[in-house]
């Protein structure tokens, strides 16, 4: 069962005991402000395979490579200067850019599914102190089984995957609650290929741009949180749900109610004020505790597309799509 370090009562021990198994080549599961990651040596393949393994992801799917400051970031990757401006405003933050790999970079090719860019973050908080202890990049996806619910807290992790990794650095409850927002800048114009946990019109504001969103039938495996489905709990998924059948698990959003609650077999409400950055960071968690419920089916009220609800509608669609 893996090992898991309080950082508010540990720091040092945490970077210390973190930093000898990622050098020893294992992952380490760290908190962030977006969700848990599970981080290993970006430059080493035996520690990126290990990540793949334990979370049974296909490798196809590109990694995040976290790093501690821009300057870290511009020894791997080639910044344009509205890349850079978007560094500049929103690092460290739950913004990931996705820039062309410098030549020899170090990056090694499993990180990347052999892609000739790498998407790259620099987060907030004790990830980014444990990346400048150990002076090289993290591939760090989100710290659960591949496709299914992304973890938010120490344990969430230890629940799907205590017991195939040596150790888990608990900060508490993630902040923001979703994966980060994922552009690419590329002959000048803004591309959305995930959104996330910062809001478009943040990086439009900036960028002095639109974001251009792909057109989902046609999108390649450019960055992680692409794939069709996605974020899936065990139970169905029902999305804009206006009533509940009986034995459904409801997530609600605002402060109605909707038809049929007294048949509920649980009831979460993600915000009852409609906030929606309550709700994201409330999204992963109620969804883990409504399929723990046993319903069968998880209805969802609607949410509004627009700021962070752009994501949670992106990660409940990804969660109610088909399954393989």
């Amino acid at each position: 069962m893996a090992r898991i370090i309080d950082i508010a009562e540990h720091k040092e021990e945490a970077l210390s005991a973190a930093s000898a198994v990622l050098g020893d080549g294992h992952p380490v599961a760290i908190p962030t402000e977006t969700v848990y990651g599970l981080a290993a040596d970006a430059t080493n393949p035996a520690a990126i395979t290990r990540i793949y393994e334990t979370k049974g992801r296909p490798q196809f799917n590109p990694l995040i490579c976290h790093m501690a400051d821009l300057a870290m970031a511009e020894r791997y990757a080639v910044f344009d200067p509205l890349s850079r401006a978007l560094a500049q405003a929103f690092w460290p933050g739950p913004l990931t850019l996705v820039l062309p790999l410098k030549p020899e970079s170090g990056i090694h090719a499993l990180a990347t599914a052999g892609l000739d860019t790498v998407g790259i973050r620099i987060p907030k908080g004790f990830a980014g102190d444990l990346i400048r202890a150990f002076d090289r990049p993290l591939a760090a996806p989100s710290a659960n089984t591949s496709g299914k619910i992304s973890a938010t807290s120490a344990a969430h992790v230890d629940d799907d995957l205590g017991g195939k990794i040596r150790l888990i650095l608990d900060a508490g409850a993630s902040k923001v609650g979703v994966e980060s927002t994922i552009v690419k800048v590329e002959n000048g114009e803004l591309t959305l290929l995930r959104p996330g946990g910062l809001a478009a019109a943040e990086i439009e504001r900036v960028a002095g741009k639109r974001l251009r969103r792909q057109k989902k039938a046609s999108a390649a495996i450019e960055a992680p949180g692409m794939l069709a489905s996605h974020y899936a709990p065990g139970a169905a998924v029902r999305l804009d749900a206006s009533t509940i059948a009986a034995g459904e698990a409801a997530i609600l959003f605002g402060p109605r109610d909707i038809e049929g609650m007294e048949k509920a077999a649980m009831r979460l409400n993600l915000s009852p004020a409609g906030d929606l950055t309550e709700a994201a960071a409330n999204l992963f968690d109620y969804m883990k505790k409504a399929d723990a419920s046993g319903a069968a089916t998880i209805a969802f009220a609607p949410i509004p597309d627009e700021g962070l609800g752009e994501a949670i509608n992106d990660r409940l669609r990804r969660a109610a799509a088909p399954r393989e």
